[in-house]
């Protein structure tokens, strides 16, 4: 966790691009801890010790981040990790790109019960509805989602885009979202779209 910590203090001190060393360095290193863990080759508390060391690394990093953001606010974004599923360092990472390209956020964290998405979104008038699923057993959420934004009479007003390990293209098609995102730098890429219309 320290070691962590050390990285992104001296990213800042060498005044390395915090955005390219969350990308490049944090979010990479969790992509290989993910893949370790569905391999059977890390266990849920190595997965939990990684993405707190993560967070602490990235809580270092993001004050310079927001100092140069620009104001105006391009849409807001709705964005968690589905219900049974405790994964949230790339939505996360996602959630403070979004931030830093001027969307305004509101990250529901993991595990989150479906139904507060929706209360989430009608509540903020969100623009974007984002969920994440970073196992097989819980992609079913986000299909589950679509449907309960139909239901709440909402669907027609706000764009979804989904992401996560086992999340494909083909599955965004399948479960009728308006997006799809293998990492975070193509996340922001397609939630820019989407506002774009």
């Amino acid at each position: 966790m320290d070691e962590a910590v050390k990285v992104a203090r001296e990213a800042l001190e060498a005044k390395a691009d915090p955005l390219e060393v969350i990308e490049k360095g944090f979010t990479a290193a969790m992509r290989m801890v993910g893949d370790k863990f569905e391999r059977g080759e890390l266990f849920l508390p190595d997965v939990l010790i990684a993405s707190e060391a993560v967070k602490k690394a990235v809580a270092i990093l993001k004050p310079s981040i927001e100092n140069a953001k620009k104001k105006e606010k391009i849409g807001t974004v709705v964005i968690g990790t589905v219900e049974g599923d405790v994964h949230e360092i790339g939505k996360g990472i996602v959630s403070l790109m979004l931030q830093v390209s001027n969307f305004e956020v509101h990250d529901l964290g993991r595990d989150v019960p479906l139904e507060k998405f929706v209360e989430k979104a009608k509540e903020v008038k969100a623009d974007i509805v984002g969920s994440s699923a970073l196992m097989t057993t819980t992609m079913s959420g986000q299909k589950e989602l679509e449907q309960m934004l139909k239901d709440a009479g909402i669907r027609a007003k706000v764009k979804t885009i989904i992401g996560g390990a086992p999340i494909t293209a083909s599955w965004a098609k399948k479960i009728g979202a308006d997006g799809y995102a293998e990492n975070a730098g193509e996340a922001i890429n397609r939630t820019q779209e989407l506002m774009e219309g």
